[in-house]
């Protein structure tokens, strides 16, 4: 699982608590993970990338 991390370590990147994270997936929104047992880890690439997609007016 080289080059993907766990939603805890993108908290602090992108500035919401990981329970914020949790509740995005359950939604439909936030970057892409994919679950892995009770785990889910994210590509880096992927959440800078939605990250940057995001309209700067975006609540």
């Amino acid at each position: 699982m080289s080059g993907q991390k766990h939603r805890s370590r993108h908290s602090p990147y992108l500035g919401v608590p990981v329970k914020t994270l949790y509740d995005w997936r359950t939604k439909g929104y936030g970057p892409e993970g994919k679950r892995v047992g009770k785990y889910v880890p994210y590509k880096p690439d992927d959440v800078i990338a939605w990250f940057e997609s995001l309209d700067d007016h975006a609540a």
